[in-house]
């Protein structure tokens, strides 16, 4: 593969997790597209597994051509099931993210975690549901974001991050998930080893299930925020290798 990218390359979907927005990839995106990588990063609504999966399954329907599709931690258990069906699909990469079985529950997954302390940060909420009724979300409780979240950035990042994060529907965690791509698909995973959100013994656990390459760097959570050049070189080894599935290889 030349410096730059072939002009069939595989597109990049960055499907970002919880309490973050598409913001989170924005020190890999431009190391993508110098690379001549065509690459997208769209919204994840965080209403729970089976809304969000179908919101990014009809990004992908729209995409022309293969596609390399890459979840940061509650986005890893959003794109295992968005690309079950997806036939476009021919990678998943799983940064710092969780990587569901079927009938598997997030809630109940992260709580078996010896490293994540993110638990006893959140905070419940509540918002309308559309039909008169009202429904849990959480945030996580800012003075503790820095510590369970993102503790090898700035504080002065950490501060504004703690302040514009999305809240995440109660149903990601409690909803089961479907039956996962990673089954059928080639995967590799970047496992943070100071993740203490999701937990790093769990990203790890799960990444060796779904018999992922993994690669380990010494980041917090958010390590494609604090290590995007690391995260964007896994990125490109899957794009690589999914063009040499194209060309038969």
């Amino acid at each position: 593969m030349s410096e730059s990218m072939k002009s069939d390359t595989a597109t990049v979907v960055l499907v970002h997790g919880a309490f973050a927005d598409s913001s989170s990839w924005n020190g890999v995106i431009p190391r993508l597209q110098a690379k001549g990588v065509p690459v997208t990063a769209p919204p994840n609504p965080l209403r729970g597994i089976g809304v969000d999966s179908a919101y990014t399954a009809a990004v992908l329907e729209q995409i022309e051509g293969p596609v390399v599709l890459v979840g940061h931690s509650y986005g890893g258990a959003v794109i295992s099931n968005a690309a079950a069906e997806a036939r476009n699909v021919v990678g998943l990469v799983f940064v710092a993210a969780f990587a569901p079985d079927e009938g598997e529950r997030l809630g109940e997954v992260a709580a078996t975690s010896k490293d994540a302390v993110l638990g006893s940060v959140q905070v419940a909420r509540h918002y309308p549901t559309g039909d008169g009724k009202q429904a849990v979300e959480f945030t996580i409780d800012p003075a503790g974001f820095r510590d369970a979240f993102a503790a090898d950035l700035p504080a002065d990042l950490t501060a504004i991050m703690a302040v514009t994060q999305r809240p995440i529907a109660e149903l990601a965690f409690s909803e089961p998930n479907g039956p996962p791509a990673w089954k059928h698909l080639p995967s590799w995973a970047v496992v943070a080893t100071a993740d203490k959100a999701a937990g790093t013994d769990v990203t790890r656990s799960m990444a060796e299930r779904a018999g992922a390459a993994i690669t380990e760097i010494d980041a917090s959570h958010v390590v494609m925020v604090s290590q995007p050049q690391a995260v964007t070189d896994v990125i490109l080894e899957a794009v690589t290798a999914a063009g040499r599935v194209a060309v038969g290889a």
